[in-house]
């Protein structure tokens, strides 16, 4: 059980950048803050953090670039990454409205999107950029509040705006997932953007390379009964595909 708790620790950090330990005990209110303490340092010994008063960081937290901190997210599990984005691509069709979600998986997309008459809205600024180097695809950018760690708009001027369109297909992305806690990621405003994109989408497709199995951070935005496609870089364990095929979600 403490190797789940300091793995759900661990990915909060990383995906937050920093956390206090008043926050962990309000996660773990079963965990004593003693024991909260010693996962820190712990996870510190492994140097995947730094304690400092009252909580920890991540070690990059340091660096305020905000190219630094996305490209070293950019990096990590690559080959993964574009795996999926192949597998994906397939699902974009000309004539329908596509959302695509922020993140590195979704840049691996956006990088080999054909250059059709694409209708595409994103929550990534970045992804929008991306897109607009091939001359057809039209897109439209998503406003909010910007998230440096993963550079996604968010917030009540998203969520507004999403009122009055419709989205076909949802290219969805997760920070992590668990069997008991589902899709999760680590800031409220982007798990209620999601979640609203669900709620408007008529296919969601969800993109998700296996490290980020058996983790969970603190906001759920889905489970395996919300999505229509899983597209992960290799075969899932068999009890994530039975509770699919149960879910009648397509594993590709």
């Amino acid at each position: 059980m403490h190797i789940h708790r300091r793995n759900t620790i661990n990915a909060y950090i990383q995906e937050k950048g920093e956390v206090r330990l008043k926050e962990l005990e309000e996660m773990f209110p079963e965990v004593s803050s003693m024991t909260l303490r010693r996962d820190l340092i712990y996870l510190e010994k492994e140097g995947t953090i730094i304690r400092v008063r009252g909580g920890a960081r991540k070690i990059s937290h340091s660096s305020n670039s905000i190219e630094d901190v996305y490209s070293r997210r950019a990096t990590t599990n690559m080959d993964a990454k574009v795996r999926i984005a192949k597998k994906a691509v397939k699902y974009i069709e000309p004539g329908r409205s596509v959302f695509i979600d922020s993140g590195t998986t979704m840049m691996c997309l956006a990088k080999i999107l054909p250059d059709e008459d694409f209708s595409i809205m994103t929550s990534g600024p970045n992804i929008g950029m991306e897109i607009c180097k091939n001359s057809k695809p039209s897109v439209t950018l998503i406003g909010g509040h910007l998230n440096r760690n993963n550079l996604c708009t968010s917030g009540i001027y998203a969520l507004e705006f999403l009122k009055n369109i419709n989205i076909d297909i949802a290219f969805l992305a997760t920070s992590s997932f668990s069997m008991d806690s589902g899709f999760t990621c680590g800031n409220f405003n982007e798990c209620e953007l999601k979640k609203a994109v669900i709620k408007k989408a008529r296919h969601k497709i969800l993109l998700m390379d296996t490290s980020k199995l058996d983790k969970s951070l603190p906001y759920t935005f889905a489970t395996l009964e919300d999505i229509d496609i899983l597209i992960c870089e290799k075969e899932l364990p068999e009890n994530i595909k039975k509770a699919a095929q149960d879910a009648s979600v397509t594993l590709i």
